[in-house]
């Protein structure tokens, strides 16, 4: 009888924990219930910085490619902090075709910058912080990007939205996903500039 008690009592835990980071819970309002958050099929690490991290990520294939292609490795890798919101693969490929390939040729690679960058902020904003500074602004923050361009946080019920310049919003799916130079929260959009 106390095994029992006790497997459920870890499945209850196990649960608990999925739940707070799994897709579709942004897990915002309060910190991360895993120490190492499961991305894309990896591990994250806190003493790994962004871009060490983001390369274990299988969802994160063409988000890696993309900063390769920016060269926005060595920036990444930095001391920063930085607050990184991550398209997956799936948010690259819901852009109209031929976006990304167009977007990784060595002659656009400025747009690709102005794209890549404005999916950071300065500074480390983890998923309390984000709720903090939505609470403040009577429901929304505006959050100034490393590319120079805006991106408004808001809350649908439990779960954080972030709004580009254009208008399309994605939803933070896995958040606090927290580096040795910052945070990353995963959204499932990719957000563009005006």
């Amino acid at each position: 009888m106390k095994k029992l008690m006790i497997a459920v009592g870890v499945s209850v835990l196990l649960s608990a924990c999925a739940g707070g980071m799994g897709s579709g819970s942004s897990g915002m309002s309060g910190s991360t219930t895993m120490a190492n958050p499961m991305v894309g099929g990896a591990a994250m690490y806190p003493t790994k910085d962004i871009v060490d991290n983001a390369v274990n990520s299988k969802d994160h294939t063409t988000l890696v490619a993309a900063v390769k292609a920016a060269g926005l490795v060595d920036t990444l890798k930095s001391a920063g902090p930085f607050t990184v919101f991550a398209p997956t693969n799936e948010a690259f490929a819901t852009l109209p075709p031929g976006t990304v390939d167009t977007l990784l040729k060595p002659e656009n690679k400025p747009t690709l910058t102005k794209v890549l960058t404005y999916h950071v902020v300065p500074g480390r904003m983890d998923g309390p912080a984000l709720v903090s500074a939505i609470a403040s602004g009577g429901g929304k923050a505006t959050l100034k990007t490393a590319s120079g361009g805006t991106l408004t946080a808001t809350m649908s019920g439990s779960n954080v939205m972030m709004t580009d310049a254009k208008g399309t919003s994605a939803m933070v799916t896995i958040a606090n996903v927290y580096q040795s130079n910052g945070v990353i929260h995963v959204v499932n959009k990719v957000l563009l500039p005006g």
